[in-house]
């Protein structure tokens, strides 16, 4: 179930686009704030007692099953509606998430008898009581090094490669249990990355994981051929997998050779 709140409703302009003098210092102007509430139906809470002993012990797991869902939700909306713009939501981009239980109508309205509100760690943020200096270090270098290379790319001192898109793509399909569009977005990726590492200034230092990739073109074009008319079977699928991991780690090894 899906809701928008938090800011007043703006008229969509039926005619032309009209545009007004804006202040040297605006406010910050309201935005949208969407809400997904997502139920499972296939779980029913059977007491009270029940409910409570499971909020207790829920988190991270289940919400990660409520985001898949919403997910497979979104992906579905973006196919029918063709809207291109439409993707997925990561943990990272909630504003709040919540977990909790509720009667019929409550749920409906994405409202809950009882509820507890999950706050993210790990990540860059994080940081347990040993080791703080050389995981300062470590996350320090994780910060800089995609801050210069977006730089250089901005900056047309580094070209980004068409691989580079191509592969995200692919491992989003991966990550949204997809195998068939994976297959086929990473045979495109793969040949692309063949191409376009094998021109690159730092070519020798790749020499080993471009011939691993191209070890992999065989494997992933008898995947993408199977997607073209169904389902993938295991082995294919952990054909995917491993090749996106792997370009992925090629892709990762040209950055630190450019930096």
């Amino acid at each position: 179930m899906f809701a928008t709140l938090g800011a007043p409703e703006r008229r969509r302009l039926t005619a032309r686009r009209r545009s007004r003098v804006a202040e040297p210092e605006p406010p910050p102007a309201p935005v949208l704030t969407g809400r997904a509430t997502v139920i499972d139906v296939a779980r029913p809470l059977t007491s009270e007692e029940a409910a409570v002993t499971w909020l207790r012990a829920a988190g991270e797991p289940e919400l990660d099953e409520a985001l898949s869902t919403l997910n497979r939700a979104l992906h579905a909306f973006r196919v029918v509606s063709a809207d291109p713009y439409l993707y997925p939501v990561a943990r990272r981009q909630a504003i709040v998430a919540r977990i909790g239980y509720g009667a019929g109508e409550q749920v409906a309205d994405g409202l809950w008898t009882a509820a507890r509100e999950l706050i993210a760690v790990g990540g860059v943020g994080s940081m347990g009581a040993t080791g703080r200096a050389g995981r300062i270090g470590s996350r320090r270098s994780r910060l800089l090094a995609p801050q210069a290379r977006l730089a250089a790319v901005l900056g047309a001192r580094e070209p980004a490669l068409a691989c580079e898109e191509l592969v995200l793509r692919a491992r989003l399909d991966l990550d949204h249990a997809r195998p068939r569009e994976a297959a086929l977005q990473l045979l495109v990726a793969l040949d692309a990355a063949l191409a376009e590492l094998a021109a690159d200034a730092q070519v020798e230092a790749l020499t080993d994981r471009i011939a691993e990739l191209r070890d992999q073109r065989e494997p992933v074009a008898g995947a993408a051929q199977s997607a073209l008319t169904g389902a993938l079977g295991e082995p294919e699928r952990e054909v995917v997998r491993f090749t996106v991991g792997r370009l992925e780690a090629a892709l990762r090894a040209r950055a630190l050779a450019h930096a």
